[in-house]
């Protein structure tokens, strides 16, 4: 892996301490990003992302919702350092977490549920951010069905029709953005400091047990949309729901609000991947438009 020699003098700029290269060993597990752990001469050690420097929004702001949740105080992420761009590419330097093994789930739901009690005024986010490598709308809006009918599923389903997703998935669609009042009967979500992402590759453990997440698509909304998530592809064990509920417990109806809130990733899979997410997110449809 080629790394722009203008990040080590980033690293030492942000830090205002000398950093000179030693080595960089790649690290695996993502398919968007070049990933690596970067070894000072002294020892300090850094996780480097790496993309095509057009890019580079994605890091500005995957920065920017680290430093939202980290402000909260609620549960550890990787400080970011420093980001830019050089030699045709763009970066993304943050803090080295040493994650491995086992942890503490339960202080991973307790943590949680402190960062959705992270709240604002409107839902949305201070910038738009991205969903994988699609972006994602964060216009401040007051009404929180108005912004999952606009800014999640309608967008979802408007970037579908332009990716050849049309005709069926979008006449049931339409119908489900219709009803949607009738998933929120007696409950009024507030807005909620969210992770966004969180899939069960978005969390892991230090090696003293303590929780950490990271790859965030930060914004303020309804906090059953992570809890959502976190049932979509596992990874997550019963004791992290348990300790969760026990800290904050789910309204009446999330059930049925969790399969809503998971075909946005599922919709946007589809537009990421191909056809076979699309005839999943057709069936979704399916089952949430009353009979």
């Amino acid at each position: 892996m080629q790394i722009p020699g203008a990040v080590a003098s980033a690293i030492s700029d942000a830090t205002q301490r000398p950093f000179q290269l030693l080595r960089a060993t790649p690290v695996g597990g993502g398919d968007i990003n070049q990933t690596c752990r970067l070894e000072g001469s002294d020892g300090t050690l850094y996780f480097l992302k790496l993309n095509a420097a057009q890019h580079h929004a994605m890091f500005v702001a995957e920065a920017a919702g680290l430093l939202a949740i980290a402000a909260s105080n609620t549960v550890r992420v990787p400080h970011p350092i420093v980001h830019g761009t050089a030699e045709g590419l763009s970066f993304l330097v943050l803090e080295h977490l040493r994650l491995g093994g086992r942890g503490n789930a339960r202080q991973l739901g307790e943590h949680l549920a402190a960062l959705h009690r992270s709240s604002a005024e409107r839902f949305g986010f201070s910038q738009e951010n991205f969903i994988g490598t699609t972006p994602q709308p964060n216009r401040w809006t007051d009404d929180w069905l108005d912004f999952w009918r606009e800014q999640r599923l309608g967008f979802q389903l408007r970037l579908a029709a332009k990716n050849g997703y049309g005709g069926e998935l979008q006449r049931q669609g339409e119908k489900l953005l219709d009803v949607l009042p009738a998933f929120f009967d007696g409950y009024t979500p507030q807005p909620s400091l969210l992770h966004g992402d969180l899939w069960g590759g978005n969390h892991g453990f230090l090696g003293d047990g303590t929780p950490a997440i990271f790859d965030p698509a930060a914004y303020y909304g309804d906090r059953e949309c992570d809890i959502a998530m976190t049932e979509l592809f596992g990874g997550y064990p019963p004791e992290f729901h348990a300790a969760y509920q026990a800290a904050w417990p789910l309204a009446a109806g999330y059930a049925k609000r969790r399969d809503l809130y998971n075909l946005y990733h599922i919709l946007n899979h589809a537009n990421l991947f191909g056809a076979g997410y699309a005839r999943q997110a057709a069936s979704m449809i399916s089952s949430l438009l009353p009979s």
